[in-house]
This record gives structure tokens, sequence and C-alpha cells, in this order.
């Protein structure tokens, strides 16, 4: 049943109200309308549609036809607002899961590998500043490097696991820029250790700093949506 007109709204009436009162509300809103009575609200259409409501509901059978019929419809209505809320409410439940997948699967381990990869910088610069021409700390540097490389491969896969949820894509965002941003700066701190140039140190140690401006802007974000 695609859509029933409510003849009782037509009329003013309530469903329960009696024949008598069906006529009387017929007979005034007639009047209301009609062209010789009201110049002002005259009109046919009203007229017409007036009729058609009186035609049915001023008749106890067919009455009783169109009850039944309004009363199913009704019921459909009723049942297609539960489906529509409960789709939504399937909608939003999917969305909260998928987020907490994400979370677990991705976000979590990218999060403490980037960790692992930024908060040891300071201490290996310190390490390596009190003779950066020495080997063995050149080396040792090296060798933070490498086991970070080794980091970031793991992070980037965890990362490209699975779809970023639509609900964190501004988290997501911010820790795909932070990948980035370590991969640069580990390629810079690696050719400080080729040829000693100073700039290359420090272009590395600036893109580390933004990485972790990054990672706590994802975090912050994520405390927002928690």
């Amino acid at each position: 049943m695609s859509s029933v007109i409510n003849h009782y709204q037509t009329l003013n009436v309530n469903p329960t109200a009696t024949q008598a009162e069906i006529k009387q509300a017929y007979r005034r809103l007639v009047k209301l309308f009609h062209p010789d009575s009201n110049s002002k609200t005259a009109g046919h259409e009203e007229i017409v549609r007036l009729n058609v409501a009186y035609e049915i509901l001023g008749d106890s059978q067919q009455r009783q036809s169109y009850d039944r019929q309004l009363s199913q419809h009704t019921k459909q209505q009723a049942q297609a607002a539960n489906n529509v809320s409960y789709q939504h409410k399937q909608t939003a439940r999917d969305a909260d899961a998928q987020m907490e997948q994400w979370l677990m699967k991705v976000y979590k381990p990218v999060n403490r590998i980037l960790n692992s990869i930024l908060k040891p910088l300071k201490k290996e610069i310190d390490q390596l500043s009190a003779d950066p021409f020495d080997d063995e700390l050149i080396e040792k540097f090296q060798t933070y490097l490498e086991t970070s490389r080794e980091f970031l491969k793991k992070a980037q896969n965890f990362f490209r696991s699975m779809p970023n949820p639509s609900n964190v894509a501004g988290v997501a965002a911010h820790l795909y820029y932070c990948i980035n941003q370590v991969g640069d700066g580990i390629e810079e701190l690696h050719l400080f250790t080729l040829n000693y140039d100073d700039r290359h140190l420090h272009t590395g140690q600036e893109l580390f700093r933004i990485a972790a401006k990054l990672r706590r802007e994802a975090q912050a974000e994520l405390k927002i949506k928690s």
C-alpha cells in the first residue's frame, strides 16, 4: 500500500467520531469553502476533497472498510519507521565496531612503534655528540637507525593492513603523515653518518620533531572522539 489519504484529517474529526459528528463537520467545512459562502476561503479542490472524504466516512460500510485499510497502512508506516531506526542503530554499531577493530589492529601498534623510534632519538644524539667522528659511536647510531627502519616497515604494514574507518579519518591522516615524516627523518640522519654534514642531522631532528607533533595530534583527536 503506497499511500492512504486520511479522510478523518480532511474533515477534521477524530476516528472515533459518530456519523452525526462526521456529517456536521462535513457541512461546516463545505460551507466554509463554498464559493457562494465565502470568497476568501473558496476552493474547488477543497470541496472535492471534502466530498470524497464524506462519501466514504458518511457510509457506515465504506467507513468500516476504510478503517481497516487505514489501520493496516498505519501499521506498515510504524514498521517502516522501526526498520529505519534499526538500520540507523545497526549502522552506528557497525561503525563503532569497525573503529574499535582499527584502534586495536592499526592505531595502537603503529602508535607504539612510532614511540619506540621517536623517543630514543634525543639520547642517541646526545651520545653521538660526544664525538660524531668516533667510529664506535657512529656504528651505534647506525644500529639505532637500522632498527628504526625495521620498526617503520612494521608500522607501515600495520597501517596498510585494513581500511581506515571514516569516523577516524582525521586520526588516520595524522598517523599517515607522521609515518612519512619519520621515514624521511631516518634517511636524513643516515646521510649524516655518510658525510658528517650537520645539515642532515638538523633536518632529521626537525622531521622527527614534526612527526612527534603529528603523533600527539592524532592522540588528541582520538581523545575527542572517545
